[in-house]
């Protein structure tokens, strides 16, 4: 194999290898460093001449081994995190194929890669692999270093967990979408009453400035709190020069980035919706989260810490 071949083969594997990063670890920057090494794994066993029956299980192993050691160190950082922890958004691509993109958004939406969270790193990993990616147990087993066995019972134990708890979606897209539109309107103007008659009874409304910048300190609950909290935030919006939204999907949900006179990334929004009401909003303000996608504002002073 050429090293033009061996370079192809790489980029062909990243994607998928970052599918399965992301879902476990719920933070792009940590899913990347994860991709880049089990690539790199690869690209070293090839080079050595190494007998590789399938580079995409190669790489999913490695991949899916090293998010299950990430996830162990990571616990002691989630849970001393300033604030409510929400994974880092993806802004996904709405002219994806639509069938794939059904298939794939409920494993993607940040709703539930939060609730992956109060999963073991073993639990996540059997029933990302068998539920989400399609591994047979076999594979799983091999992957996670468990007996057949044991990988079933990792999924169902997983699995019984998230049906009791997993976030129901909209099914019509359009009228997802122009709930969405008009969700997102009714923020702009801050119209508290507009708002009120979007919000399901029993409305989240979630924050995550990590510390970094002023944000929630608790989830709010009711769609009258809710819908009064958004309208105060459309008031210190409107204090910024031409702060500008554009709707789009965020980790295949409706949601909506919120953007400086320059162009830089002020908040990422997502809307959960069913039942033709929204019932969760997530708000990410920390920067630490937002830079993927694009230089992030300063428009607001970070917080000062004692020493």
């Amino acid at each position: 194999m050429t090293a033009e071949s061996h370079d192809a083969l790489l980029e062909d594997l990243r994607p998928a290898a970052f599918a399965i990063a992301y879902r476990m670890l719920g933070s792009v920057a940590e899913a990347e460093d994860v991709v880049q090494e089990a690539l790199l794994r690869l690209h070293t066993a090839l080079e050595r001449g190494d007998r590789i029956e399938s580079p995409r299980a190669y790489v999913a192993t490695v991949a899916t081994r090293l998010s299950i050691d990430v996830l162990r160190s990571a616990r002691v950082r989630r849970e001393t995190y300033v604030g409510e922890w929400l994974p880092e958004p993806l802004v996904t691509d709405a002219s994806a194929d639509p069938a794939r993109q059904a298939e794939m958004s409920d494993s993607l939406s940040l709703a539930f890669l939060v609730l992956l969270e109060s999963l073991s790193p073993e639990q996540r990993a059997a029933f990302l692999l068998h539920d989400v990616f399609g591994y047979g147990y076999g594979e799983v087993a091999e992957i996670v270093g468990k007996s057949e066995d044991n990988a079933r019972q990792l999924a169902a134990r997983a699995r019984r967990h998230l049906d009791e708890r997993r976030p129901r979606f909209e099914a019509s897209r359009e009228e997802r979408d122009e709930l969405a539109r008009r969700f997102f309107a009714a923020t702009r103007e801050g119209d508290v009453d507009g708002l009120k008659e979007l919000l399901a009874e029993d409305v989240v409304l979630h924050g995550d400035g990590g510390g970094k910048v002023p944000a929630l300190a608790r989830a709010v609950h009711g769609a009258q709190r809710v819908a009064q909290t958004l309208g105060a935030w459309s008031k210190q919006a409107a204090r910024i020069p031409d702060i500008s939204f554009r709707l789009v999907e965020v980790n295949g949900q409706p949601g909506a980035i919120a953007m400086d006179a320059d162009g830089n990334i002020i908040n990422v929004m997502a809307l959960d919706i069913a039942d033709g009401r929204v019932q969760a909003i997530r708000s990410m303000v920390n920067p630490e989260k937002l830079a993927h996608l694009g230089p992030t504002a300063s428009w607001v002073e970070p917080i000062q810490r004692r020493p």
